[in-house]
């Protein structure tokens, strides 16, 4: 399912991170690659505040649809 999807504060393991290369190249730098673990710890307006080894990212809808967990 997308993150975009998932519970607040439940953690999710990254299966896959769909996109143009573009997208998928932004994504991996910022951390969001296959294993890891993020936990959605805030909704708004259908972006999400996310939480990923301690650090809060800010996620747009299109871009939280792209990683699936």
């Amino acid at each position: 399912m997308p993150l975009l999807l998932a519970d607040i504060d439940q953690e999710n393991i990254i299966k896959k991170v769909g996109g143009s290369d573009e997208i998928k190249h932004h994504l991996k730098n910022l951390g969001f690659v296959s294993g890891s673990v993020v936990r959605i710890i805030h909704k708004q307006n259908g972006n999400i505040i996310v939480d990923m080894k301690g650090t809060r990212i800010a996620l747009s809808t299109d871009l939280a649809r792209k990683i699936i967990v």
